[in-house]
């Protein structure tokens, strides 16, 4: 259940990996699988079509010879009967089941806004920006700041809210935060922290201090909502997706992949949720084969791996920085938004950060990462924490 990266790259594998029986791919969206990351970057931006988005060119998805079930969605499970009701009133009956139905965006009360999940909705949002629009978002996560970086070079005046004192302090400290909303300042938004929204109306966004701010397209960026509600009654343990033991197994034989899985990762000795395009990737193919072969499962032990492009920027990181207790940078300088900034959680290094750097400088933290290496062993006595 599932046509996005999830799910393709599991049903690639099963076949790559020798299943030559009957295998179904359901998505609740009208299109082939696409790559999602383009469309708060050069789908907005206009600078690609919607046709360069396709995963794999229609030939390659034929010669897979799947059951197609595009625009239709999952509304039951029956894990006993081993039966998935569709919104059409089919039921498809399974020997083996991975779920990975994503998720969709938050949403503010109020009409008109705008979000940004599937290709429909950045193909709205792209038609209505241009030079001189008021473009409010809400939220200045990864997703809230891409996109604005795209409408400022159009051209559009962008107001951006976050209700934290810091974008993204709580994902990747507040030092580094402040470095990426400088940019923002640098490009013209006009950056408001520390207040929220309070109703979303037709002339804008009103904030909690009673501010109107006016505004032509308002996009809601506030994180997102697991595809779990069709599950309520399998009998599957939901909790901020469905949960998963180490090998992405959330029952017998049915198993979770994607941003809508909630595992437990035996690398960092605790339960994640990842939204990340290569996670979906990887946990894909991860979970195709343990229900292939179930006698020779593995568990699935990645190092998550993010990028993001803002204006010139490029940000990637590696490991689970959530909940991190330190940062330190390594190499380069914060006021110069070049650098890679290591993190700390207990004694290991769980995460590196890199922001206008090579690729090869943050490689070798992946690494470190992977072997569970101390703190006090890369770090300590190499640079100052910040």
């Amino acid at each position: 259940m599932g046509a996005s990266a999830a799910g393709l790259a599991a049903v690639e594998t099963l076949r790559r990996d020798g299943y030559d029986g009957e295998l179904t791919l359901v998505g609740d969206e009208p299109h082939a699988p696409y790559d999602r990351p383009p469309l708060s970057k050069q789908l907005l931006a206009a600078e690609w079509e919607p046709e360069r988005l396709a995963l794999r060119p229609s030939a390659d998805l034929d010669a897979l010879d799947l059951d197609l079930r595009f625009g239709v969605a999952a509304t039951a499970l029956d894990v006993s009967g081993r039966t998935v009701e569709l919104a059409d009133g089919t039921r498809l009956p399974y020997d083996g089941l991975i779920l990975a139905t994503g998720v969709r965006a938050r949403r503010l009360p109020g009409e008109g806004a705008h979000v940004l999940r599937t290709l429909d909705d950045a193909l709205a949002l792209r038609d209505r920006l241009g030079a001189g629009r008021r473009l409010v978002i809400v939220g200045a996560g990864f997703l809230g700041a891409e996109a604005a970086a795209v409408a400022s070079k159009l051209g559009a005046r962008v107001t951006l809210i976050e209700p934290a004192p810091v974008p993204l302090a709580h994902a990747i400290g507040a030092e580094v935060g402040q470095v990426l909303s400088s940019a923002h300042l640098e490009h013209g938004v006009d950056l408001r922290t520390g207040v929220s929204v309070q109703a979303i109306t037709e002339d804008g966004v009103r904030l909690s201090d009673g501010e109107l701010v006016e505004a032509d397209e308002i996009l809601v960026a506030i994180g997102s909502l697991p595809n779990t509600e069709w599950l309520a009654d399998s009998g599957l343990t939901i909790g901020d997706g469905i949960v998963c033991d180490e090998y992405s197994a959330a029952a017998r034989d049915v198993y979770a992949a994607g941003d809508v899985a909630r595992w437990y990762n035996p690398l960092f000795g605790c339960s994640m949720r990842i939204e990340h395009r290569t996670n979906a990737a990887e946990q894909g193919m991860a979970v195709a084969r343990n229900l292939l072969r179930p006698e020779a499962r593995k568990p699935f032990a990645p190092v998550p791996y993010f990028w993001s492009d803002q204006y010139d920027m490029k940000v990637q990181a590696y490991g689970y920085l959530r909940g991190h207790e330190e940062v330190a940078v390594v190499e380069g300088d914060l006021a110069t938004r070049k650098f890679l900034a290591v993190y700390r959680t207990g004694e290991r290094v769980v995460g590196a950060l890199a922001v206008g750097m090579p690729p090869k400088a943050i490689r070798q933290w992946r690494q470190a990462i992977a072997t569970g290496a101390t703190w006090k062993e890369t770090v300590e006595g190499a640079a100052p924490a910040v």
